[in-house]
C-alpha cells in the first residue's frame, strides 16, 4: 500500500472570506488561456454567472481588479496575473514542504516496518 500526503491551500481576507483557492486559480488560468470569461466558464463546466460572481467577489475581497473585460474578451490585469503567480508559487511550495515532511516523518522502510509492527501488536 502506498500512502501520499495531500493538502489544500487557500487565502482568505480578515473576515474569513475566500480570496483565492484552487477553484478560482482554475478560473484565472482558463481566462488567461482562452481570453474569455464565457469560454472559461464553458471549459470548467460552470455557469457564466457563477464564474463572474467568483471573480467579482475576489476583486472586492482583495481590493483590486483581477480581470479586465472588453468587447474583445477578458484578460487578467497585471494585479490578477501577480495574484495567480504568487498563489501558484505558494501552493507549490506548501506541497513540496508537505512532501518533505511526510517523507521525514513517515517515509523509509524502517519507519514503515515500525508502523506495521505497532499496528500488529
Amino acid at each position: 500500500m502506498t500512502l501520499k500526503v495531500r493538502s489544500k491551500i487557500w487565502i482568505e481576507n480578515e473576515q474569513g472570506e475566500l480570496v483565492i483557492g484552487t477553484g478560482r486559480l482554475k478560473i484565472l488560468e482558463a481566462i488567461m488561456e482562452l481570453g474569455s470569461m464565457n469560454k472559461a466558464a464553458q471549459k470548467l463546466h460552470q455557469p457564466f454567472r457563477a464564474v463572474w460572481g467568483k471573480i467579482r467577489a475576489t476583486e472586492q475581497r482583495c481590493g483590486f481588479k483581477v480581470v479586465e473585460t472588453t468587447n474583445e474578451g477578458s484578460k487578467l490585469t497585471d494585479a490578477g496575473l501577480a495574484l495567480l503567480m504568487a498563489y501558484t508559487q505558494l501552493k507549490n511550495r506548501c506541497a513540496h514542504y508537505a512532501d518533505a515532511q511526510y517523507e521525514e516523518l513517515f517515509g523509509g522502510q524502517e519507519k514503515r516496518s515500525k508502523f506495521q509492527s505497532d499496528i500488529k501488536t
